[in-house]
């Protein structure tokens, strides 16, 4: 039972996010929403803060599962744009609800936890030393934040998605450039990472 709680919970939340401002919400509209006492709302989530975190986290999460056998971090961006197109006014109500310092906290702890999972899941046999992994995820998350968070401060237009294939074009051959110069398959006289 406590699953499905939960479960009204952030339907309810998202429900009236996806209408109208984050600081026009409270805990005794979003238990109103899903029929539910107050206590309830308290033994799931502390605040409202931590219902947003575990709502970009699940998010996240259903981002990777729909997308198991991932062939680049190209199809990630993507999804991840897609995702966020498709859930626009919740996303703007977030971003310009919080503290900015904070909203981009979150976004970036959901672009590591992106680019970690997927690199993990696609190159986990790639004979890549522990130090160079973390680089290489650091370069790709800090990547996909720039773009996220320039596309959101933007305005999130709708020609996103065509502007990034142009730019995935260009970067064809990146990561896989990447984890070869981890593997230390370089060519002559090129430095290690």
């Amino acid at each position: 039972m406590p699953n499905f709680t939960k479960r009204a919970i952030k339907e309810a939340f998202w429900k009236l996010l996806s209408e109208r401002p984050l600081t026009q919400i409270s805990v005794r509209e979003i238990v109103e929403e899903c029929g539910i006492n107050r206590n309830s709302f308290y033994y799931h989530f502390q605040d409202i803060p931590a219902l947003i975190e575990e709502i970009v986290t699940d998010a996240a999460d259903a981002l990777i599962q729909k997308y198991p056998n991932i062939a680049s971090v190209d199809e990630a961006v993507e999804a991840a744009f897609r995702f966020t197109m498709d859930n626009k006014r919740a996303v703007l109500h977030i971003c310009n609800s919080v503290n900015r310092n904070t909203y981009e906290q979150y976004l970036m702890r959901i672009c590591e936890y992106v680019i970690t999972t997927y690199f993990d899941t696609v190159f986990e046999k790639e004979g890549i030393n522990e130090n160079s992994r973390e680089i290489v995820i650091l370069f790709l998350k800090c990547e996909l934040f720039g773009l996220l968070i320039d596309w959101i401060n933007n305005g999130m237009a709708e020609d996103a998605i065509v502007k990034l294939k142009q730019l995935f074009s260009l970067c064809n051959g990146l990561t896989s450039e990447l984890i070869e110069r981890c593997r230390g398959n370089l060519p002559s006289g090129e430095p290690k990472i």
